[in-house]
């Protein structure tokens, strides 16, 4: 079977912070490793205090002055970075999280850094990397972690795979991702003992655990099938883990350059859509955190979800 190309450009949000350079670098390093096209955008309001401006001065109002040089200085270090790269920015009269949103329905990738300017040091992740990790209609990387996870030293993909997880957008992303690195693909699936186990239940002979453990093992051999078949060059390492998913995940991501999870949108939903373990590794995590939303269409009014 064929891969499905990526298509759109990479997407890369930036603001001038320290954290929105560290993603800038590895956006475009993302984008030359899937030869894409780099489209950088700074959001910025300046435009609702241009009239503080007398209307005599020829000067451009200050914050024009730092959003286009936040831009253009971003521009220019990407073009170092990769001389060869596609590359254009813009500046967007938008706030940061409805600016990236937008620009989120046609990109490829999302990128964005952990915290913006004016955060609190201490914020595990920035209000703008929530939302639009939360809301965003196709992949989003929130880039966060240490060095070595930010420069790809570990040649190693995390993957956590839960129970809607069969054939998902975010096990093939997690696929294309460990292709286009030549890196091992780390899977993950936890699973635990139910609080009240039904001693009597036909299959549980002798240590239950040995049932649920055997029962999370074949739902992550039939998640991973499809995509294993699309990708036989990608080696695989299959682990089946008892407790919690976003524990396992977070504590493996010290030795990842990237952890890929999943998280389900539905239709017509106002709000944050983020699981537990997406949340966590999002303010947790040692490496960048891919969140690769699968859509699914919102039962009617009244009805079970």
């Amino acid at each position: 079977m064929e891969s499905r190309p990526v298509v759109g450009p990479l997407v890369v949000g930036v603001d001038g912070s320290d954290a929105s350079l560290t993603a800038l670098d590895w956006a475009v390093d993302e984008a030359v490793r899937h030869r894409l096209p780099l489209r950088i955008v700074h959001a910025s309001l300046w435009e609702r205090y241009e009239g503080v401006v007398p209307s005599w001065s020829t000067d451009r109002p200050e914050g024009q002055v730092l959003a286009q040089n936040i831009a253009g200085t971003a521009e220019e270090r990407a073009r170092r970075r990769a001389p060869g790269l596609a590359v254009t920015a813009d500046v967007l009269a938008e706030d940061a999280a409805t600016a990236l949103l937008r620009e989120g329905q046609e990109a490829a990738l999302l990128v964005v850094g952990s915290r913006g300017r004016g955060e609190l040091a201490d914020l595990l992740l920035g209000s703008v990397g929530l939302v639009v990790a939360a809301r965003a209609h196709g992949p989003v990387v929130v880039v966060r972690g240490d060095r070595h996870g930010l420069e790809a030293r570990h040649q190693r993909v995390l993957l956590g795979v839960g129970d809607h997880d069969v054939d998902a957008p975010a096990v093939r992303f997690a696929f294309r991702e460990a292709a286009a690195r030549d890196a091992e693909l780390d899977v993950v699936r936890a699973w635990r003992r139910p609080a009240h186990e039904p001693v009597d239940h036909p299959l549980m002979t002798g240590e239950s655990g040995v049932y649920f453990e055997h029962r999370a093992s074949e739902l992550l051999d039939k998640a991973l099938e499809a995509a294993a078949n699309e990708y036989p060059d990608v080696r695989l390492r299959r682990s089946t883990v008892e407790g919690s998913a976003h524990r396992a995940l977070t504590d493996r991501s010290a030795a990842a350059d990237l952890l890929v999870v999943g998280a389900r949108r539905r239709d017509r939903h106002i709000g944050l859509e983020l699981g537990r373990v997406a949340h966590r590794a999002l303010h947790h995590a040692s490496c960048p955190v891919a969140v690769v939303p699968r859509h699914h269409s919102a039962p009617p009014e009244g009805e079970e979800r």
